[in-house]
């Protein structure tokens, strides 16, 4: 250990957080003298409480871990205040913790208390940074540490470091690789705190927006939509929610069907099917022009979308051509909509 190295305590819950604190772990920057994460929760069919991947992580490195509810004012936030508060921590480094930290907090460290946040601030605040940028058609986003404030992400940038967004990106590969970036900027960051040269820079108010969490509302498609916005929308919803449509036959009960993101944009017999096809701009419903090749082709929008996995409602993913032997003959007349 660095004799010089940061007292400090890590806060954060899921994978992406996990990703940063495994490289903390390694790093002779920083002493971590505990980790404060989410309380175990129940997840899965069963219900069974389950531990956030931070504690996970932490346990196996014999940190000390602590989960209160709140820092709120009260017996147990006080408690909880001043049990962080006895561990003299030189900063808080804070990644997707998901709690509410007051001010009576941010002020304990004895330096900062410094948070990686998936986005290139001021731009996407807030809880779904990641899932916000693919959906909004976004190719640039990156990652940021800043100097954290009471206010919702709006405290002083210190370190910032774009990334491109691919067309096939989503939320889980541009999730990865931002933990990732989000890991290797901290760390710089820690070495300029750590030598007196870190700079900090006041956000533009006038480039702030909000990423909003998901709702799971926003797993239905909505076929109005061009090709290109909905292959974002999908592309944003996976892995979770995950996006579902609704099969209609003849006669049957609509089924829910839940796609993984598609082809887009269509080369070959498919461009050729879909400029052939009648569009109907503005509709609700996605009429299904058949199997091209490895996809099944829809309309969509001013356009059209190929599916080349999907996975039926109860059901295991399957491709296309599978889908399609097993749900779609006999019924030339199908389609999908967004309810059902």
């Amino acid at each position: 250990m660095d004799v010089n190295s940061l007292r400090a305590v890590f806060m954060g819950t899921p994978d992406f957080a996990a990703t940063i604190l495994k490289v903390l772990v390694n790093s002779p920057q920083v002493n971590l003298l505990a980790v404060y994460t989410q309380p175990d929760r129940p997840a899965g069919r069963g219900k069974k409480l389950t531990p956030p991947p931070v504690k996970v992580l932490a346990q196996q490195y014999g940190l000390p871990v602590f989960q209160p509810l709140h820092f709120k004012s009260g017996p147990e936030g006080d408690a909880a205040c001043r049990e962080l508060a006895a561990l003299q921590p030189d900063v808080l480094i804070v990644a997707a913790y998901g709690l509410i930290l007051p001010q009576r907090v941010l002020d304990i460290p004895r330096l900062m208390p410094m948070n990686v946040h998936a986005s290139l601030l001021p731009k996407y605040r807030g809880a779904a940074p990641i899932q916000r940028a693919i959906m909004e058609g976004g190719s640039v986003t990156g990652v940021t540490i800043m100097r954290m404030e009471a206010g919702l992400d709006t405290g002083p940038m210190l370190m910032q470091r774009a990334m491109g967004i691919d067309s096939n990106d989503t939320s889980a590969t541009l999730h990865d690789a931002l933990s990732r970036e989000g890991a290797e900027l901290l760390l710089q960051a820690l070495e300029r705190l750590r030598a007196g040269t870190l700079p900090a820079i006041a956000q533009n108010e006038a480039g702030a927006s909000y990423a909003a969490k998901l709702r799971k509302e926003e797993s239905v498609l909505d076929f109005s939509l061009p090709p290109e916005k909905l292959h974002a929308h999908i592309r944003a919803l996976t892995p979770w929610p995950g996006a579902v449509m609704y099969l209609h036959r003849e006669d049957r009960e609509p089924l829910a069907v839940h796609p993984a993101p598609g082809l887009f944009p269509l080369t070959g017999k498919m461009q050729e099917d879909c400029a052939s096809a009648t569009l109907h701009p503005h509709g609700r419903a996605a009429r299904i022009l058949g199997l091209v090749g490895n996809a099944l082709l829809i309309t969509c929008g001013t356009g059209c979308y190929a599916f080349t996995s999907l996975r039926p409602a109860g059901k295991d993913s399957m491709d296309a051509a599978a889908f399609a032997n097993g749900y779609l003959n006999g019924f030339p007349e199908a389609f999908f909509t967004g309810k059902p």
